[in-house]
């Protein structure tokens, strides 16, 4: 029975609903058509919210579906660490309290050279950090092409207000010079702020000052450098054939005495914010009230070392860290894999939609190497029935499978770029549940 495997307080109030939308509707059913609206209820309740989909937006590091997709071990290590008590806070040599940074914080002096490391639950959270421990009631200059907006209205000078420090901005949108920088210190001039721009490019008439720069301009004042990669990666980019991107190892070596970056996009973990550099200021950020409300709880501590790890094998990171698997996967491979679906879709839609394979360009996404794309293949469904209801209705339909597929709306028909797609059985396999 339905209260059986439910629950018979679920299953009452779904049938005192059911009945109540009846009488409202002056409408009558069969007791059998009730039972079946009540499982269809009771299951629909049930269901868990945030579910699996498969991501073929054609953008990799999609934010509204998660960002990176955690390597195996990285999931293991947090379904242990949630299942049972563990040494969170707890020195087991020595008995006594601990520090839970402590469990990623020799990995992150490793792998980035730095003197000390911490680590708060976002990057934005890490920025906010920084500001109010060194700069509340104080003047922070910001190049005016720095002061970024990135996805759900977050935006730096909004950031900087609340973190209780003034904005001072310098040069324009297009060009800041060292001068600038210079004319804008001043006796409340608390630190030296580099943004990088993540999300976007600015060309053109340009010009930006480099690290190294900012840096001898800040230390010949005694303030403080720190930079905000915003991505951030743990290892070189180009070594494994994409773009270069500014890795907190670069911005440390420059000079910086603080960086900051994401743990979900690039670097492929948990969500998460970390905080490099100099061992005085790191000491100062632990000491802040405010990282007890933006510390991390034990599963994504035990996430981030698990994927950290990872990086102490680079020479099999490429196949072992999803996010950079699915970044560096061939386009050949791509195309082989559009050519096996298509053989099976193109029949399965044949009534409603015309299917092709064409190829396509990938973006990485999140804030990540905004102008640069990734040469990949899509599947092409375009309804035989022009119209963007049609197309709607396609689109709805792969979002109602079991396992929704989500993908993108151009140029009149439905696209689903296959970089991202690794479980091609599960796919193929729920396509005879579409309902077109």
């Amino acid at each position: 029975m339905l209260a059986d495997r439910h629950g018979r307080q679920l299953v009452v109030a779904a049938v005192r609903d059911i009945l109540g939308e009846l009488r409202a509707a002056n409408a009558g059913t069969g007791d059998e058509e009730i039972a079946t609206r009540c499982r269809a209820r009771v299951e629909g309740q049930l269901r868990p919210s945030q579910r699996r989909v498969f991501n073929l937006t054609g953008t990799v590091l999609h934010t509204n579906l998660g960002r990176s997709p955690l390597p195996e071990e990285a999931v293991q290590a947090t379904a242990d660490a949630l299942r049972d008590p563990t040494n969170l806070e707890f020195d087991l040599e020595t008995g006594d309290r601990g520090d839970r940074t402590d469990h990623v914080r020799g990995w992150l002096k490793r792998l980035t050279g730095a003197e000390a490391a911490t680590v708060v639950n976002n990057n934005a959270a890490a920025v906010f950090l920084v500001l109010n421990t060194l700069a509340a009631r104080r003047e922070v200059p910001v190049s005016r092409g720095e002061l970024i907006e990135i996805g759900g209205a977050f935006r730096m000078p909004d950031i900087m207000a609340r973190a209780g420090c003034k904005l001072v901005e310098v040069g324009t949108t297009n060009r800041t010079h060292l001068a600038d920088f210079a004319a804008a210190i001043g006796p409340r001039t608390a630190m030296v702020m580099k943004v990088h721009p993540s999300n976007y490019a600015i060309e053109g008439f340009t010009a930006a000052v480099s690290d190294a720069q900012l840096a001898e301009l800040a230390h010949r004042h005694d303030l403080p450098f720190a930079v905000d990669l915003g991505s951030g990666t743990l290892v070189d980019l180009a070594a494994y054939g994409l773009p270069h991107e500014p890795t907190p190892m670069e911005a440390l070596r420059a000079g910086a005495d603080l960086v900051t970056f994401s743990g979900d996009k690039l670097l492929g973990g948990p969500q998460a914010g970390v905080i490099v550099g100099r061992a005085e200021l790191v000491r100062k950020l632990d000491r802040n009230p405010l990282k007890r409300a933006l510390r991390l709880d034990k599963g994504r501590l035990a996430a981030l070392e698990a994927v950290l790890r990872l990086y102490a094998d680079p020479d099999r990171l490429s196949t072992r860290l999803p996010a950079l698997r699915l970044l560096t996967r061939p386009s050949a491979t791509i195309e082989a894999l559009g050519r096996r679906l298509l053989s099976v879709v193109g029949p399965a839609l044949a009534d409603v939609a015309e299917a092709g394979l064409q190829p396509c360009k990938s973006q990485i996404g999140s804030g990540s190497l905004p102008i640069d794309r990734l040469e990949s293949w899509s599947l092409v469904l375009a309804p035989k029935r022009a119209g963007g209801a049609a197309l709607a209705r396609l689109a709805a339909a792969f979002r109602a499978l079991p396992i929704p597929v989500i993908g993108r709306i151009e140029d009149g028909a439905l696209r689903f770029d296959l970089r991202c797609l690794e479980d091609e059985d599960t796919f193929i396999g729920q396509l005879p549940e579409l309902r077109l």
